[in-house]
């Protein structure tokens, strides 16, 4: 569909979590490159995810990751940050760039450089799909090393996400300065007196 040589594809892990960053990472790999196990990073086990983290560094011409902090996203709304945390990730690339493919349907232009917004984008691009593993692993990775000061939200598991579990645990223990102030952190369900 596009025929770059310098195409750079990005996606964002953590949109939905009530903790933690947004994470967005922006991958460059070779023309035509192809790994048969390189997918959307929801379709893949975290072992998978993990491996294919390591060939992707190693086979990308280049790739950035970076993060929008819970007080940013607080501050910009999620879909302002999610696009930011994307444009530090393409500052951060060590490569020229000729054209932008972002999984989604909504973007910022960045600089003068064309790009396309593509709508399940991690399932149909590869550069797309290896933004979408970095991101989430290395997101994942962040929140591991918060449930270590934080053990009782249990973020190992959920990773920030709105589970009931981690719902219940924030009506226990409160919120802490990780936790997304903008969002709704309380399950109504939870507080509703009987």
């Amino acid at each position: 569909m596009y025929n770059y040589d310098f195409e750079a594809g990005c996606d964002e892990a953590g949109r939905g979590c009530l903790a933690g960053p947004v994470v967005a990472a922006a991958v460059i790999l070779p023309k035509n490159y192809t790994h048969a196990d390189l997918n959307d990073s929801k379709k893949l086990s975290e072992k998978q995810r993990n491996n294919l983290r390591a060939i992707i560094e190693k086979d990308a011409i280049a790739y950035a990751v970076e993060h929008f902090t819970n007080h940013e996203i607080d501050k910009y709304n999620i879909l302002k940050s999610s696009i930011l945390a994307m444009h530090k990730a393409l500052d951060s690339l060590n490569s020229k760039i000729n054209h932008i493919i972002v999984d989604g349907n909504k973007f910022l232009q960045y600089k003068d450089i064309p790009h396309s917004c593509v709508i399940k984008g991690d399932g149909k691009f590869l550069s797309i799909a290896a933004a979408s593993i970095l991101a989430k692993t290395y997101r994942d990775e962040y929140m591991m090393k918060l449930h270590d000061k934080y053990p009782e939200y249990n973020w190992k598991k959920n990773k920030g996400y709105p589970t009931k579990e981690h719902r219940k645990a924030i009506s226990i223990h409160g919120i802490k300065d990780f936790h997304r102030k903008s969002f709704n952190l309380f399950d109504k369900q939870l507080s509703l007196d009987l």
